[in-house]
C-alpha cells in the first residue's frame, strides 16, 4: 500500500478505532482527528493522534498538508436518534455542517480518496423489509437527514473534482473486537445488543422491549446485524477499490438478513449463561417492522467476505467487552 497519509476522523470512536486497529499493522501512514467528545484516546492503537475538531478548517488543512494526506476515512459524527430529535440543530451542525468544512479543505489539499460512513437510517421506513442502495431515501429523524445531506455534498463535490468516493450505509452494527484490545465504549449507547449486554453485567437493570405486535415471525422488530470488525474490514476494502481506480459507488454495509429482538435477547441468554431482565413496551414512533440490508452490490464490488456473521459470536464480543469495562471501574 502508498506511504502517502490517510486520515481518520473520529479514529478514536466505536468503528472508526476498529479501522485504525486493522489499518495499522499494515504499514500505512495514519493520522486520527478526534475531540474525544465521545471517543476514547486509548482506543487508538496506532498512528499520530490530533486531538481537535473535525471542522476546524485550520486544523485540518495543516493535518492534510503535513501528513500529504490521499485519503480520508470520515467517521466523525454524533449519532443517537433519540438527541437527534431533540436538538436537530446540533446534529445538523456537527454532522452536516463540519462536514462541509472537511470537504472543502479535501479539494483545496487534492484529496484524492473519501471514505464515508453513513447510515441504513437515510432510508426511513422503507416499504420493503430488504432495501437495495435503490431503495428511496426518506429519512425520518435528523440523524439519518443530517447523513444524507452529507452523501449529498460528496456526490456533488465528487462531480466537481477528481475526488473519489465511496459512501457506506451501515445496518445495525454490534459486537467488539475479538483481541478484547478495544470495544464499544460508547456512554449512554442505545444500540440493542450493546444495552443487552450492559443489562447482562448488571450496568443497567432491565432491557426495554419496544414494539411487540410487528407483522414479523414473534412480534419483535428484524434487524440486520454485522460485527463491528467486519464494518472495519469493508472500509479497508472500500480504500484499496479507490486506489486501483475504482469509480465513486455507494454501497450497503449488513448481512443480508436479520434477526428479530426476541432472537437477540434469546442469544445474549444463551452466552450469557441466565436470563437477562426484560420490559416490554409500547411501540417508538418510527420503527420500522424490519429493516435487512441488500448486499449484493458490496460483494461484487468490494470482494468483500464477512468473517464473524453469527449472533452468538457478535454477543459474545459485546459481553467480553463490558466485563472488561466493569473490571476498570
Amino acid at each position: 500500500m502508498s506511504k502517502r497519509g490517510i486520515l481518520v476522523t473520529g479514529g478514536a470512536g466505536y468503528i472508526g478505532s476498529h479501522v485504525v486497529k486493522q489499518l495499522g499493522p499494515m504499514g500505512e501512514r495514519l493520522v486520527i482527528i478526534d475531540n474525544l467528545s465521545t471517543g476514547f484516546r486509548d482506543s487508538v492503537l496506532h498512528g499520530d493522534f490530533v486531538e481537535g475538531d473535525t471542522g476546524d478548517m485550520e486544523l485540518v488543512s495543516r493535518v492534510l498538508r503535513e501528513y500529504d494526506v490521499e485519503s480520508v476515512i470520515h467517521f466523525a459524527a454524533h449519532t443517537i436518534v433519540p438527541e437527534s430529535v431533540e436538538n436537530p440543530l446540533k446534529y445538523y451542525g456537527n454532522n452536516t455542517c463540519k462536514t462541509r468544512n472537511l470537504l472543502e479543505c479535501c479539494q483545496k489539499a487534492g484529496v484524492k480518496h473519501f471514505i464515508f460512513s453513513s447510515t441504513a437510517a437515510t432510508y426511513g421506513i422503507p416499504e420493503g423489509s430488504l432495501c437495495t442502495e435503490d431503495t428511496p431515501t426518506s429519512p425520518i429523524n435528523p440523524y439519518g437527514m443530517s447523513k444524507l445531506m452529507s452523501e449529498t455534498m460528496l456526490r456533488d463535490l465528487s462531480l466537481a473534482c477528481d475526488l473519489r468516493h465511496v459512501i457506506l450505509r451501515y445496518f445495525n452494527v454490534a459486537g467488539s473486537d475479538p483481541d478484547g484490545q478495544i470495544g464499544q465504549s460508547t456512554k449512554n449507547a442505545t444500540l440493542l445488543i450493546k444495552v443487552a449486554a450492559e443489562v447482562a453485567v448488571g450496568k443497567r437493570e432491565k432491557l426495554y422491549v419496544f414494539g411487540t405486535d410487528y407483522p414479523t415471525a414473534d412480534g419483535t422488530g428484524v434487524r440486520d446485524y454485522i460485527h463491528v470488525s467486519d464494518l472495519a474490514d469493508a472500509h479497508i476494502q472500500a480504500l484499496d477499490y479507490l486506489r486501483h481506480g475504482g469509480q465513486s459507488t455507494l454501497l450497503n454495509c449488513g448481512y443480508g438478513h436479520g434477526y428479530s429482538v426476541r432472537e437477540v435477547i434469546n442469544a445474549v441468554n444463551r452466552v450469557h449463561g441466565s436470563p437477562i431482565t426484560v420490559q416490554e413496551q409500547p411501540r417508538r414512533a418510527g420503527d420500522p417492522p424490519a429493516l435487512v440490508a441488500a448486499v449484493d452490490k458490496i460483494h461484487r464490488t468490494l470482494k468483500w467476505k464477512p468473517r464473524f456473521d453469527d449472533l452468538e459470536f457478535i454477543v459474545k464480543t459485546s459481553l467480553e467487552w463490558e466485563k472488561q469495562l466493569l473490571a476498570r471501574v
